[in-house]
Protein backbone atom coordinates (compact mmCIF):
# COMPACT_ATOMS: atom_id res chain seq x y z
CA UNK A 1 0.00 0.00 0.00
CA UNK A 2 1.53 3.24 -0.85
CA UNK A 3 1.25 6.71 1.29
CA UNK A 4 -2.03 7.79 -1.08
CA UNK A 5 -3.83 10.82 -0.45
CA UNK A 6 -7.63 11.25 -1.25
CA UNK A 7 -8.99 14.02 -3.33
CA UNK A 8 -13.07 14.48 -3.41
CA UNK A 9 -14.03 17.05 -6.22
CA UNK A 10 -16.96 18.92 -4.22
CA UNK A 11 -17.87 21.92 -6.47
CA UNK A 12 -19.61 22.89 -9.36
CA UNK A 13 -23.05 24.55 -9.26
CA UNK A 14 -25.49 21.51 -9.40
CA UNK A 15 -27.44 23.70 -12.43
CA UNK A 16 -28.95 20.31 -13.66
CA UNK A 17 -30.40 19.79 -10.58
CA UNK A 18 -31.82 23.54 -10.38
CA UNK A 19 -34.05 24.52 -8.02
CA UNK A 20 -33.05 22.19 -5.51
CA UNK A 21 -29.38 22.91 -5.44
CA UNK A 22 -30.58 26.60 -5.29
CA UNK A 23 -29.48 26.74 -1.75
CA UNK A 24 -27.63 24.12 -1.19
CA UNK A 25 -24.67 22.01 -2.48
CA UNK A 26 -25.64 19.02 -4.18
CA UNK A 27 -23.02 16.88 -2.77
CA UNK A 28 -24.98 17.79 0.06
CA UNK A 29 -28.47 16.18 -0.71
CA UNK A 30 -29.47 13.11 0.76
CA UNK A 31 -29.12 9.80 -0.82
CA UNK A 32 -31.68 8.26 1.59
CA UNK A 33 -30.49 8.26 4.96
CA UNK A 34 -27.21 10.10 4.47
CA UNK A 35 -25.91 12.91 2.50
CA UNK A 36 -24.24 12.47 -1.00
CA UNK A 37 -20.93 13.14 -0.03
CA UNK A 38 -20.96 10.02 2.70
CA UNK A 39 -20.97 7.54 -0.42
CA UNK A 40 -17.98 8.95 -2.33
CA UNK A 41 -15.60 9.56 1.19
CA UNK A 42 -16.29 5.68 2.01
CA UNK A 43 -14.90 4.50 -0.65
CA UNK A 44 -11.72 6.35 -0.34
CA UNK A 45 -11.86 5.16 3.36
CA UNK A 46 -12.39 1.57 1.91
CA UNK A 47 -8.89 1.95 -0.36
CA UNK A 48 -7.47 2.60 2.87
CA UNK A 49 -6.66 5.87 2.65
CA UNK A 50 -6.87 8.42 6.06
CA UNK A 51 -5.92 11.53 4.20
CA UNK A 52 -8.87 13.53 2.34
CA UNK A 53 -8.94 17.04 1.00
CA UNK A 54 -12.47 18.43 0.30
CA UNK A 55 -12.68 20.38 -2.98
CA UNK A 56 -15.93 22.82 -2.40
CA UNK A 57 -16.89 25.98 -4.04
CA UNK A 58 -16.27 28.95 -2.07
CA UNK A 59 -19.78 29.80 -0.84
CA UNK A 60 -20.95 26.20 0.22
CA UNK A 61 -17.48 25.27 2.17
CA UNK A 62 -19.07 26.10 5.50
CA UNK A 63 -21.93 23.43 5.16
CA UNK A 64 -19.44 20.91 4.42
CA UNK A 65 -17.17 21.45 7.62
CA UNK A 66 -20.31 21.16 9.65
CA UNK A 67 -21.15 17.96 7.90
CA UNK A 68 -18.04 16.57 7.83
CA UNK A 69 -15.57 18.35 10.35
CA UNK A 70 -12.29 17.69 10.79
CA UNK A 71 -12.80 13.66 10.38
CA UNK A 72 -11.50 13.11 13.95
CA UNK A 73 -14.94 11.42 14.60
CA UNK A 74 -13.86 8.96 11.76
CA UNK A 75 -9.69 8.35 12.70
CA UNK A 76 -9.14 10.36 9.37
CA UNK A 77 -7.79 13.62 8.41
CA UNK A 78 -10.37 16.10 6.21
CA UNK A 79 -8.74 19.20 4.93
CA UNK A 80 -10.48 21.88 2.62
CA UNK A 81 -9.71 23.79 -0.32
CA UNK A 82 -12.27 25.88 -2.65
CA UNK A 83 -12.82 25.85 -6.52
CA UNK A 84 -13.29 29.17 -7.46
CA UNK A 85 -14.64 28.49 -10.75
CA UNK A 86 -15.29 24.84 -11.81
CA UNK A 87 -12.64 24.80 -14.78
CA UNK A 88 -12.71 21.35 -15.04
CA UNK A 89 -11.87 17.74 -13.59
CA UNK A 90 -8.16 18.26 -14.46
CA UNK A 91 -8.22 21.49 -12.21
CA UNK A 92 -8.36 19.32 -8.88
CA UNK A 93 -4.87 17.84 -9.20
CA UNK A 94 -3.37 22.13 -9.35
CA UNK A 95 -5.89 23.24 -6.57
CA UNK A 96 -4.38 19.78 -4.63
CA UNK A 97 -0.74 20.20 -5.19
CA UNK A 98 0.14 21.85 -1.98
CA UNK A 99 -1.79 19.41 -0.07
CA UNK A 100 -0.49 16.42 -2.10
CA UNK A 101 3.14 17.40 -1.79
CA UNK A 102 4.49 14.96 -4.23
CA UNK A 103 2.13 11.94 -2.86
CA UNK A 104 0.32 9.63 -4.88
CA UNK A 105 -3.68 10.18 -4.94
CA UNK A 106 -7.25 8.63 -5.52
CA UNK A 107 -9.56 11.34 -6.77
CA UNK A 108 -13.24 10.77 -6.87
CA UNK A 109 -16.08 13.17 -7.57
CA UNK A 110 -18.60 14.08 -4.96
CA UNK A 111 -21.80 12.66 -6.89
CA UNK A 112 -20.22 9.17 -7.43
CA UNK A 113 -21.81 6.30 -6.16
CA UNK A 114 -19.65 2.69 -6.00
CA UNK A 115 -20.84 -0.57 -4.94
CA UNK A 116 -20.12 -4.74 -4.88
CA UNK A 117 -18.85 -7.61 -3.90
CA UNK A 118 -14.89 -6.67 -3.85
CA UNK A 119 -14.98 -3.39 -3.83
CA UNK A 120 -12.58 -2.99 -1.28
CA UNK A 121 -10.12 -5.26 -2.68
CA UNK A 122 -10.11 -3.72 -6.25
CA UNK A 123 -9.28 -0.66 -4.78
CA UNK A 124 -6.39 -1.73 -2.96
CA UNK A 125 -5.25 -2.81 -6.10
CA UNK A 126 -5.66 0.03 -8.05
CA UNK A 127 -3.75 1.58 -5.52
CA UNK A 128 -1.04 -0.65 -5.03
CA UNK A 129 1.56 1.11 -7.74
CA UNK A 130 3.19 4.17 -7.26
CA UNK A 131 3.84 4.73 -10.43
CA UNK A 132 0.95 5.45 -13.54
CA UNK A 133 -2.66 5.96 -13.44
CA UNK A 134 -5.22 3.57 -12.87
CA UNK A 135 -8.93 4.30 -13.55
CA UNK A 136 -12.28 1.53 -13.71
CA UNK A 137 -14.24 1.05 -16.93
CA UNK A 138 -17.68 0.35 -16.33
CA UNK A 139 -20.30 -0.71 -18.68
CA UNK A 140 -23.48 1.54 -19.69
CA UNK A 141 -26.09 1.86 -21.98
CA UNK A 142 -25.59 4.96 -23.23
CA UNK A 143 -21.49 5.67 -23.41
CA UNK A 144 -22.32 8.75 -25.45
CA UNK A 145 -22.32 10.43 -22.42
CA UNK A 146 -19.15 9.98 -20.88
CA UNK A 147 -15.40 9.19 -21.48
CA UNK A 148 -15.23 5.93 -23.22
CA UNK A 149 -12.43 3.51 -23.23
CA UNK A 150 -11.25 2.42 -27.02
CA UNK A 151 -9.78 -0.66 -26.34
CA UNK A 152 -7.62 -2.65 -28.94
CA UNK A 153 -8.34 -6.46 -30.42
CA UNK A 154 -6.15 -7.82 -27.63
CA UNK A 155 -7.64 -5.98 -24.76
CA UNK A 156 -4.81 -2.91 -24.20
CA UNK A 157 -6.21 0.38 -24.18
CA UNK A 158 -5.79 2.70 -27.39
CA UNK A 159 -7.21 5.61 -25.90
CA UNK A 160 -10.33 7.57 -23.91
CA UNK A 161 -12.63 9.79 -25.64
CA UNK A 162 -14.90 12.33 -24.53
CA UNK A 163 -18.32 11.58 -25.49
CA UNK A 164 -17.97 10.18 -28.83
CA UNK A 165 -20.64 10.46 -31.23
CA UNK A 166 -19.92 6.15 -32.38
CA UNK A 167 -18.69 4.99 -28.85
CA UNK A 168 -15.68 2.27 -29.66
CA UNK A 169 -17.14 0.40 -26.63
CA UNK A 170 -19.68 0.24 -23.69
CA UNK A 171 -17.53 0.91 -21.14
CA UNK A 172 -17.09 4.52 -19.77
CA UNK A 173 -14.54 5.82 -17.62
CA UNK A 174 -15.98 6.19 -13.64
CA UNK A 175 -15.50 9.36 -11.33
CA UNK A 176 -12.82 7.52 -9.63
CA UNK A 177 -8.93 8.14 -10.64
CA UNK A 178 -5.92 6.87 -8.84
CA UNK A 179 -2.62 8.70 -9.98
CA UNK A 180 0.91 8.89 -9.39
CA UNK A 181 2.82 12.28 -8.09
CA UNK A 182 3.30 13.37 -11.13
CA UNK A 183 -0.71 14.44 -11.91
CA UNK A 184 -0.22 18.23 -10.62
CA UNK A 185 2.24 19.01 -13.18
CA UNK A 186 0.53 17.03 -15.83
CA UNK A 187 -2.67 19.06 -15.05
CA UNK A 188 -0.79 22.00 -15.34
CA UNK A 189 0.13 21.25 -18.81
CA UNK A 190 -3.39 20.36 -19.78
CA UNK A 191 -4.84 23.04 -22.48
CA UNK A 192 -8.27 24.02 -21.81
CA UNK A 193 -10.68 22.28 -23.92
CA UNK A 194 -13.30 23.76 -26.97
CA UNK A 195 -15.84 24.29 -23.80
CA UNK A 196 -12.81 26.09 -21.97
CA UNK A 197 -12.14 23.05 -19.07
CA UNK A 198 -9.25 21.16 -18.11
CA UNK A 199 -10.38 17.82 -19.70
CA UNK A 200 -9.53 14.68 -17.20
CA UNK A 201 -9.32 12.67 -20.39
CA UNK A 202 -6.51 14.79 -21.24
CA UNK A 203 -4.93 14.36 -18.50
CA UNK A 204 -5.17 10.36 -18.76
CA UNK A 205 -4.17 10.41 -22.31
CA UNK A 206 -0.92 11.91 -21.03
CA UNK A 207 -0.24 9.07 -19.06
CA UNK A 208 -1.32 6.57 -22.05
CA UNK A 209 1.22 8.27 -23.86
CA UNK A 210 4.06 7.08 -21.31
CA UNK A 211 2.32 3.87 -21.79
CA UNK A 212 1.57 4.48 -17.90
CA UNK A 213 -2.49 3.89 -17.87
CA UNK A 214 -4.34 0.86 -16.66
CA UNK A 215 -8.05 0.27 -16.95
CA UNK A 216 -9.76 -2.40 -14.66
CA UNK A 217 -13.21 -3.20 -15.69
CA UNK A 218 -15.88 -3.25 -13.12
CA UNK A 219 -18.03 -6.78 -13.98
CA UNK A 220 -21.58 -7.23 -13.13
CA UNK A 221 -21.17 -7.57 -9.57
CA UNK A 222 -20.71 -3.92 -9.47
CA UNK A 223 -22.83 -0.60 -9.34
CA UNK A 224 -21.81 2.87 -10.49
CA UNK A 225 -24.08 5.41 -10.07
CA UNK A 226 -23.97 9.07 -11.32
CA UNK A 227 -26.44 11.29 -9.35
CA UNK A 228 -26.08 14.50 -11.30
CA UNK A 229 -29.96 14.53 -12.82
CA UNK A 230 -33.20 14.45 -11.11
CA UNK A 231 -34.04 10.99 -12.18
CA UNK A 232 -30.55 9.00 -11.77
CA UNK A 233 -30.71 11.10 -8.17
CA UNK A 234 -33.77 9.47 -7.38
CA UNK A 235 -32.85 6.02 -8.85
CA UNK A 236 -29.71 6.38 -6.31
CA UNK A 237 -31.84 6.60 -3.17
CA UNK A 238 -34.32 3.78 -3.93
CA UNK A 239 -30.81 1.68 -4.90
CA UNK A 240 -29.44 2.58 -1.48
CA UNK A 241 -32.62 1.91 0.65
CA UNK A 242 -33.23 -1.04 -1.40
CA UNK A 243 -30.22 -2.68 -0.33
CA UNK A 244 -30.25 -1.17 2.98
CA UNK A 245 -34.17 -2.78 3.74
CA UNK A 246 -33.50 -6.16 1.41
CA UNK A 247 -29.86 -7.02 3.66
CA UNK A 248 -30.22 -4.60 7.02
CA UNK A 249 -26.69 -3.06 6.33
CA UNK A 250 -25.68 0.14 5.63
CA UNK A 251 -24.33 1.53 2.42
CA UNK A 252 -21.88 4.37 2.34
CA UNK A 253 -21.39 4.38 6.59
CA UNK A 254 -18.34 6.36 7.14
CA UNK A 255 -18.64 5.40 10.75
CA UNK A 256 -19.03 1.75 10.29
CA UNK A 257 -15.85 1.48 7.82
CA UNK A 258 -13.90 3.38 9.88
CA UNK A 259 -14.98 1.23 12.19
CA UNK A 260 -14.07 -1.78 10.29
CA UNK A 261 -10.87 -0.52 9.75
CA UNK A 262 -9.68 -0.52 13.27
CA UNK A 263 -9.64 3.62 13.11
CA UNK A 264 -12.12 3.67 16.09
CA UNK A 265 -12.92 2.00 19.24
CA UNK A 266 -16.16 0.15 19.79
CA UNK A 267 -16.28 2.80 22.88
CA UNK A 268 -16.34 6.04 19.30
CA UNK A 269 -18.59 3.95 17.79
CA UNK A 270 -21.23 3.49 20.62
CA UNK A 271 -20.59 7.36 21.30
CA UNK A 272 -21.28 8.29 17.52
CA UNK A 273 -24.83 5.70 17.72
CA UNK A 274 -26.00 7.43 20.98
CA UNK A 275 -25.78 10.62 18.56
CA UNK A 276 -28.13 9.32 16.43
CA UNK A 277 -30.27 7.59 18.84
CA UNK A 278 -33.10 8.70 17.60
CA UNK A 279 -33.33 7.14 13.95
CA UNK A 280 -32.44 3.76 12.32
CA UNK A 281 -29.26 4.98 11.63
CA UNK A 282 -28.03 4.93 14.91
CA UNK A 283 -29.82 1.84 15.63
CA UNK A 284 -27.72 0.13 13.23
CA UNK A 285 -24.09 2.02 14.24
CA UNK A 286 -25.44 0.33 18.02
CA UNK A 287 -25.99 -3.05 16.72
CA UNK A 288 -22.22 -3.21 15.49
CA UNK A 289 -20.82 -1.62 18.44
CA UNK A 290 -22.86 -4.97 19.92
CA UNK A 291 -21.89 -7.32 18.25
Amino acid sequence: MTDRKGIILAGGSGTRLYPITTAVSKQLLPIYDKPMIYYPLTVLMLAGIREILVITTPHDQDQFRRTLGDGSQWGISLSYVTQPSPDGLAQAFILAEEFLAGAPSAMILGDNIFFGHGLPEALREAGQSAHGASVFGYRVSDPERYGVVDFAPDGTVRGIIEKPQVPPSSYAVTGLYFVDGTAPARARAVTPSARGELEITTLLESYLADGALRVQRMGRGYAWLDTGTHDSLLDAGNFVRTLTNRQGQQVGSPDEVAYEMGWITKAHLRERARQFGKNEYGAYLAGLAAD
